[in-house]
């Protein structure tokens, strides 16, 4: 029987936790530490390691809210990232171990939002056998929308026809550096006209994770004349490229600016890249969904890949001894 032991994080761990992830075949550079401490003031750190004897087997992003542990509320998935090597059995006692690792520090609830498949080297959810084996309970799955570049994928014909006619009207697409215009001009204040919200990192923060991740974080805006219309920030992996922030100004939806953008970058990643990632479409309305988000994403060649969220009750667990 394999013997593991599980110890929280804490910043001597830096090198080691990096160093696991950049191998990982279940992790992206959101697990880097200079990713996840970006904001490390809203959050109470909780993340764990999981060592056979002195091998570093697993970690697990999370922060702690009360007697919760989240995986991770600051970051887009999460979950349990393991070595390469091990298998079903082994994955099945590490999350055992955790389990009895949460319980004996009072922890009541854990929460875990996985990770998309699309970003696994093996197109499954290896774990999601052995969380439910271990008492964990599905309890959401919310629509991740992604265009499978490797699948007969087709961009609708209206929105081909639109894209056809606008190439003509002289609109040029930028690879910024500067994420400032696209910020300033364009989501921050579409954000507040349309919802009433502000986007979930600051100007400062976007900018430093940039700079920390310049092969990994991209800013795209579509430009007439010298008037900044629309804009995506991407946040690129080895085999996804992402659609972190999209937005348009009003002039540049009547230009259909955003998707003259979504169309190009298809077209330029899809001999690169496996897929592009135009992220979920739930919200709190009745039916659950955004059903003119989905059908937009549709439109553009998406198909639905679930995120699974799984919950352990560690009371109702003790309560059924």
């Amino acid at each position: 029987m394999k013997n593991y032991t599980v110890r929280q994080y804490s910043s001597e761990d830096y090198t080691i936790w990096n160093a696991f992830i950049s191998i990982a075949k279940n992790a992206t550079f959101l697990f880097h530490r200079d990713f996840m401490e970006y904001h490390s003031d809203r959050f109470q750190d909780f993340s764990l390691l999981v060592f056979e004897g002195e091998k570093l087997v697993s970690v697990i992003p999370a922060n702690r809210e009360g007697d919760t542990v989240f995986s991770h509320q600051g970051l887009t998935y999460g979950g349990f990232v393991f070595s390469d090597d091990l298998v079903t059995f082994e994955i099945d006692l590490i999350i055992a171990e955790v389990i009895l690792y949460l319980k004996e520090n009072q922890i009541k609830e854990f929460s875990i939002k996985e990770i998309v498949s699309i970003y696994l080297n093996e197109r499954k959810m290896e774990t999601q056998q052995s969380l439910v084996k271990n008492g964990a309970e599905l309890v959401e799955a919310k629509m991740n929308l992604a265009i499978d570049f490797n699948s007969n994928f087709k961009v609708s014909k209206s929105k081909l026809k639109h894209y056809n006619r606008i190439k003509s009207i002289g609109l040029s697409i930028r690879n910024e550096e500067n994420l400032t215009d696209f910020w300033n001009k364009v989501l921050c204040p579409r954000l507040e006209q349309k919802f009433n919200v502000k986007p979930v990192h600051s100007l400062k923060e976007i900018i430093g994770l940039k700079n920390k991740f310049p092969e990994n974080i991209y800013q795209y805006s579509v430009y007439k004349d010298e008037e900044i219309l629309a804009g995506i920030t991407v946040f690129k992996t080895n085999t996804v490229i992402k659609s972190q922030y999209g937005a348009t100004t009003e002039k540049g939806e009547k230009y259909r600016a955003l998707d003259y953008l979504y169309i190009t970058l298809i077209d330029k990643y899809k001999s690169q890249l496996d897929f592009f990632d135009m992220g979920t479409v739930n919200d709190n309305s009745k039916m659950g969904y955004n059903s003119g988000l989905l059908n937009q994403k549709k439109e553009l060649g998406c198909e639905v890949f679930e995120q699974h969220y799984f919950e352990f009750n560690f009371e109702v667990v003790d309560l059924l001894k």
